[in-house]
């Protein structure tokens, strides 16, 4: 069963174009709501609770196929903060960069989302 949508794809969309206009200067409610689409995207294309993908503080979601983890800190985590997030997400930066420049976290075996990002455009663009 796919996880519930809290962010109308048509806001989520408009939130990533503001994002990709105005970088550093997009609002941080621009920001957050683009990073909680493209998580819940990833969520879509990649159903599961194998992985954790932590944005911090903008948001958190469980991916991927795989074994379930129930209590404490599970056992693949990819962390990001949401300039690096929303770079990957559109393609703008490809994982094996992001992971080699240190500026994503991943531990585990299954905490490679190369194979999910980027998001297909047609999920991500107006």
């Amino acid at each position: 069963m796919p996880p519930r949508r809290r962010t109308d794809p048509a806001d989520g969309r408009a939130a990533l174009a503001v994002w990709r206009a105005e970088r550093a200067a997009a609002a941080t409610q621009s920001r957050r709501t683009a990073v909680r689409f493209t998580l819940e995207e990833l969520a879509d294309v990649a159903p599961g609770n194998a992985v954790e993908v932590r944005v911090p503080p903008d948001g958190v979601v469980q991916a991927v196929a795989g074994p379930r983890h129930t209590r404490g800190t599970p056992p693949n985590v990819v962390e990001t903060d949401p300039q690096t997030w929303l770079e990957l997400a559109t393609g703008e930066l490809a994982w094996a960069d992001a992971v080699d420049g240190g500026r994503v976290q991943a531990s585990g075996e299954r905490a490679d989302l190369e194979h999910w990002l980027p998001l297909q455009a047609t999920r991500v663009r107006p």
